[in-house]
Formats: structure tokens, sequence, C-alpha cells
């Protein structure tokens, strides 16, 4: 049985090894423990003291190398594991998600025009109205919005709607006319107005970077409104059991207000930040270098988000051949490489994280040749940090040929299962049957020796765990449903799945050895499920709901009393 190892745990403490969080002595006892740590895969306690974790094993050890003073929570059998970690989110669109209209789950034109109406009813005349969520392809039939649906709802105000992948929205009439687009409006650089194929005019529809056209004149949020927006996401997350989040991009302004939430003890969730480029806040943080330990160990700040391309859904996503059902397009590049590679010089020689989103298998290959063309460019001697550990966002399609490039590169593929399982009723229109063999292949990824680490893309999809954890080792849709060639052979055990929520993630932020384990000497980061995700049969995976979520040992989050261990438990 593993042994309390106190001194070494105070000699990573007095070497600064590990952020300290301050949090009481807590042991945990009776549990299911899942450690995703391959030297003690099983446990049933834990002990945890100022903010890290002392010891793992038996409930009888446990209890007798706990202090007098430690707080004893009986886990009465339920399911522990490492704190889950989200590798990739968008937490001001969480938050603002919760305060706008929110369109996730629309049936259809119809229902989308039926909460436009009450949403119009409660808002101020002439004033702007947004919301986010829709997506056609779940609809029957499965058709973009125009602006003749909205203006049939919305003729005195302007109207923007965003789909649920970010990267398109449709515009009412009245937007299209503030933001002066009409039939002789060019296409934007790395973007595209949809028109009538008889008439010419703009349809509404607006993708990638037409979006800016008219999202530029949306009157921004408060201050107050946008730090309400992140409080709110942060608690969200905190509830659904994640205990870091890694932000996909945002801006130093809002990182700024993330530090106020912090200052202000607001902010349980841990952030680990990727800041949007290329731009001024890019060329910031490669000025000023990362930011390495903020927020008692909440808040770090390494990394670059780029973008190659759009979105699948939007016909936005770069393919190396043309789509199957729209044999005129390949989709779009929304940054040209000439524009991308001196920041990847730049960010290797300064130790930066970077982070390129890659969706279509062009778009892949293109950030995978920068990535090896810059990483043969810097030696190994002229590098903020040897091993860079850049990331893909997405991955999503891949030429096969390629899936291998990854591992030999030392790429990391961050990868949200539940875009596969939403995806499922559109992307083989996309991408016809001999694409799908490297779509969404997590499997191959891990076969092939590359590290993949999983997130949701919230608020593009739910971004509850339990969703996640079943779309990577069901592959099938929330109802059951998998297509014709949807290769159900690239789903992932559980094993494999509860590390790419845990000890994956970790790694992807440079934190294998702080966190994504339960191990003595890591953070005491947990979530608990009622219900055990690695026993349970695939049908009940979705029902599982997350009871407790710890960070630093605190409870931050728990959805019944906390047994005390001794009151009606067996304590050994």
């Amino acid at each position: 049985m593993p042994l309390v190892i106190r001194s070494l745990v105070s000699a990573l403490l007095l070497a600064g090894c590990v952020p300290i969080a301050s949090a009481a002595p807590v042991v945990f006892v009776r549990g299911a423990i899942y450690t995703a740590n391959d030297a003690q895969p099983r446990a049933e306690a834990v002990i945890a003291e100022n903010g890290l974790i002392t010891f793992v094993g038996s409930t009888p050890e446990a209890l007798r190398h706990a202090t007098p003073e430690a707080r004893r929570i009986d886990l009465q059998g339920r399911a522990m594991f490492p704190g889950f970690i989200d590798a990739h989110a968008h937490l001001l669109g969480i938050g603002e998600r919760e305060l706008s209209l929110n369109l996730e789950g629309t049936t259809g034109i119809s229902d989308l025009k039926a909460r436009l109406k009450h949403r119009l009813a409660e808002t101020q005349p002439g004033r702007w109205v947004t919301g986010r969520g829709w997506i056609e392809s779940r609809w029957t039939p499965a058709v973009f919005p125009t602006r003749a649906d909205l203006d049939a709802v919305a003729t005195d105000r302007p109207v923007v709607l965003e789909r649920g992948d970010g990267h398109s929205v449709v515009a009412n009439s009245a937007a299209l006319q503030l933001a002066g687009i009409d039939r002789a409006t060019p296409d934007p650089p790395g973007g595209q107005i949809l028109r009538d194929p008889a008439t010419g005019e703009p349809t509404g529809m607006l993708i990638d970077a037409a979006t800016d056209l008219v999202s530029r004149l949306v009157p921004p949020p408060s201050e107050e409104d946008r730090l309400r927006a992140l409080e709110l996401g942060a608690q969200r997350s905190v509830r659904l059991g994640w205990t870091q989040l890694q932000i996909a991009g945002n801006t130093f302004d809002e990182v700024e207000l993330i530090r106020r939430l912090c200052a202000q003890g607001k902010l349980k969730l841990r952030i680990y930040d990727a800041i949007g480029g290329p731009g001024a806040d890019a060329a910031r943080l490669l000025q000023s270098g990362a930011t390495l330990d903020e927020c008692d160990g909440h808040l770090i700040i390494r990394s670059i988000k780029l973008y190659v391309d759009g979105a699948l859904g939007s016909r936005g996503a770069a393919l190396l051949e043309p789509y199957s059902d729209a044999p005129e397009g390949r989709g779009l590049l929304v940054n040209r490489t000439e524009d991308l590679y001196p920041v990847l010089l730049h960010a290797l020689r300064r130790g930066i994280q970077i982070q390129m989103h890659a969706i279509g298998d062009r778009a892949n290959r293109i950030a995978l040749d920068l990535y090896q063309r810059a990483f043969e460019a810097v030696p190994v001697s002229e590098r903020g940090v040897a091993e860079p550990r850049w990331r893909i966002e997405h991955a999503q399609v891949i030429d096969p040929q390629d899936i291998a490039r990854f591992g030999r590169l030392g790429v990391i593929a961050s990868m949200q299962p539940s875009h596969a399982i939403s995806d499922l009723f559109f992307a083989p229109q996309r991408l016809g049957p001999d694409r799908l063999s490297g779509a969404y292949a997590w499997r191959s990824m891990v076969e092939s020796g590359a590290i993949v680490a999983g997130g949701t893309d919230a608020p593009v999809e739910r971004g509850e765990p339990s969703i996640e954890f079943h779309a990577a080792v069901v592959r099938r849709s929330l109802d059951g449903f998998a297509g014709e060639n949807w290769h159900r052979e690239q789903r992932l055990s559980r094993d494999q799945a509860l590390k790419m929520f845990t000890l994956w993630p970790a790694y992807a932020a440079f934190q294998e050895n702080e966190a994504g384990s339960i191990e003595v000497g890591k953070r005491a980061d947990f979530t608990v499920f009622a219900t055990d995700i690695m026993q349970v049969p695939e049908t009940e995976i979705l029902q599982a709901r997350v009871i407790m979520t710890v960070i630093g040992g605190e409870v931050v989050h728990h959805a019944y009393p906390l047994p005390l261990a001794g009151e009606g438990a067996e304590g050994g």
C-alpha cells in the first residue's frame, strides 16, 4: 500500500515546484477512485493537504494517517476521477450564451422564429437582438435560415443569430442594410456572403470573415456584462465538473477581467489561456513572455491561438479536394501562411506555445507543414522551450498519410469528441465516403503516438463531460444514431477517454507533473460522478451527472449534503 510521503510533499512546496492552494486537510474515503496513473490505477481513499495530494490508497490506511482536524468525506462508493480538464473552450462565450438568446436545440426554422419572437417581446424597440446556438444540420429540412425568415418576425430592428460553431451568422435585412451589404458587396478575404443563385441578392448568411461586416456594428456589451458572463461561464463549468478550462483564444482585455474576478475571490476554475493572433495582443505576449502562475495557480497565459480555416458545417473548412455536396468550393483559408510563419518563429524562440485552428485536411496539412518548417528553422538550442508542445485545435479531417506526422513532430491533437456526434448528420454529405476514414480519427491518432487532448468547444457544443465521454467511447449521437461508414472503430477505450480529459490535457498545458492524475504530490483536483462511467452500460453514460468538484482540495461544488466518515459510514 502507498504511504504518506510527507517529506516529499514538503520538499515540493519549499522548492516552489507546485502551486499552493489554501484548503484545509480533507480525507475522501470509500470511493471508486480511478487515478489515471498506470502504476496505481485504482484506489478507494485520498488525503489532500494544502491543496496537494498526500496519500492515495485504502480507506483503513487513510483513516489511520489522517490528522484529527482533517475533514472526512464519505464518497459512499461513488466514482472519483482526476479533475476533468476541458482542453478547448471559450469561457466568455459560455457565459454570454447564458445571458443572450440561446438557440441550442432549435428543431427548425419555425422554432427559431418562435424563440426570436419571444425574445423581441422582452427587448426594447430598436435595440439589436443577438443569439447563438442554431445548427441547421439537425433540422428537417437541413437548410440555412435566411434574412427572409428573420424579416417575417423582425423588421423594425437588426437581428444577428450565430450558428453553433461560431463561424457563420444569419442577419435580417435591417442588419444587412446597416452594414451596407447588398448584391454588389464583394466577399471579404477569408469570408463569403451567401447569395440567392437566381437574383444574386444576399441571403443573410455570412461565413467566417464576412461575419465581421455585421458583428462590428453590434453594440458591445458593457464591462459589467462581460464580467458577469465570465463569472457565469466559470460557475457553470465548475458545476459540470471541470476543474480547468483551456481558453482557445481571447484578448488581454478579457484576461484583465479574469484577473479582476480572481482578485475578488470569484474564480474557482483554473484557466489556461491562449491569446488570439496574429495581431497586437499576440505581439504583446511574444514581447512580455509567458505568465506561468497567477491567482494562486488558477491563471496561466502561455499560448497564442491562430487560424488556418473555417468550419465544416458552413463549408469553410479548407479541403484538399472539393466538397462532395458543393463541388465548386474547397473551403476558406482565413490567414495567409506568410503572415503566420513569422509568428511561429518568434514563438518558438520565446517559449510560447502555438495552438492552430485547423479543421479540413488541407488546413491540417498546412498547419503541419508550417510547424515542421519552423521546427527545422529553429534548433533546440535557440528555443525558449526545447519541447514546444504545439497543438492543432480540432484536427477534424486528416488525410490518412498526415496522421502519423502528429506523433512524429510532437504535435498535440486537441480534439472535441462531441463534434463527431454532432457532425455525423452532415459530414458524410460534405466529405463523401472516402474522406471519412480520416475524420474524427481519435484512435488512429493515439495509436500513431500522438497526445490527444479532449475538449468541448463550448459554447459551440453543450460542454458537458458525460456527453464528451460518451462520444469518445460510443461514437453515436445522443439518441443512439451512427450512420453508415461512420467508422466506429475510431472509438476509444474508457481508460483512453479518461486520459483524454485528464492526463493528456494536463500534458498539453505542460502540467502533467502537477495535474491530470491522482498521485502523491499532485494537485488535489477531483471530479466525482454519481455513477461510475467506467463501468455502467454505454446507454447509461449520458445520464451520469457530476455531484462534486474539488479544486485545490476545496469542495467548490456539491450536489448533495457531504456525509462525513463515521456518519453512516463504516469508517474502515
